[in-house]
């Protein structure tokens, strides 16, 4: 690019490329999405369509970046994880906002009720493993929290007619226990049967997986081929809804926090 006098400006643009060899963390979030969940009737307190939606937005996010070695999503935000080595943006946080582009496929994906998706970035840095391992499970128990009161929430709107107003004064200052003691006595529900795609939110790893396909295979002494089924193995973002605060989900993949994953 040719310089010019003008180009002492650059100077003043701040340094905001991430601390090598931390963990850069992508987090993001709907923007305006209960006015978003309201325009198009999203089921209450979730709805399933929604958050298989989001899952598929954030796969196909994982396979555009390639670095992103796990995902954490509930409700309407989705955190991706790049690798501690990982260069892509040359690690600029603003540039990393890139990932965004969820809210395209998100629309590519349902464009029929979702024509105006569109999401916030912002990008963190975490040191250590152990400090991503708290910053994962500070969203998991945030998703716990959120919907648990969501079903007690909605329970009481829809099932025992209270207003809004009326349901969040009745859930007001109450504990975890309270909650549940509210679904099971009132609504039969005991929440630990919840769908844990609900209670847990989902989780995205990179696994095998093997995919059979249909093939046309001619051997030299035929003149037409067969159709055959072929079976081939591809790493794919793969979803899980399992508890990853505790040490199970880490001691059960450690390739995720491993230096050379």
């Amino acid at each position: 690019m040719a310089k010019s006098k003008f180009e002492y400006v650059r100077d003043f643009e701040a340094d905001d490329t991430c601390l090598a060899h931390c963990w850069v963390v992508v987090r993001l979030d709907g923007r305006n999405f209960h006015r978003f969940a309201e325009k198009h009737n999203f089921t209450k307190p979730n709805d399933s369509r929604a958050l298989h939606l989001m899952t598929k937005c954030a796969q196909t996010v994982m396979e555009e970046l390639e670095d992103i070695v796990i995902a954490y999503g509930q409700s309407d935000e989705y955190s991706f994880v790049f690798k501690r080595k990982s260069n892509w943006f040359k690690r600029r946080a603003r540039p990393c906002h890139g990932v965004e582009l969820i809210s395209c496929i998100f629309s590519f994906l349902a464009p029929p009720i979702v024509p105006f998706a569109s999401f916030d970035g912002r990008v963190v840095v975490y040191p250590s493993n152990q400090t991503l391992k708290d910053y994962l499970s500070w969203r998991q128990a945030d998703c716990h929290i959120n919907n648990l009161y969501n079903t007690v929430f909605w329970a009481l709107v829809q099932q025992s007619g209270l207003t809004p107003i009326q349901a969040q004064e009745r859930l007001q200052g109450t504990l975890t226990a309270d909650k549940n003691e509210i679904l099971f006595s009132e609504f039969n529900i005991n929440y630990n049967n919840e769908p844990p795609m609900y209670r847990k939110g989902t989780v995205l790893i990179w696994q095998k997986v093997d995919e059979v396909t249909t093939k046309e295979v001619r051997l030299p002494a035929e003149m037409e081929g067969r159709k055959m089924l072929v079976t081939r193995t591809r790493t794919k973002a793969v979803p899980l809804h399992c508890d990853v605060i505790g040490d199970a989900f880490w001691k059960e993949h450690p390739e995720i926090l491993h230096e050379d994953s």
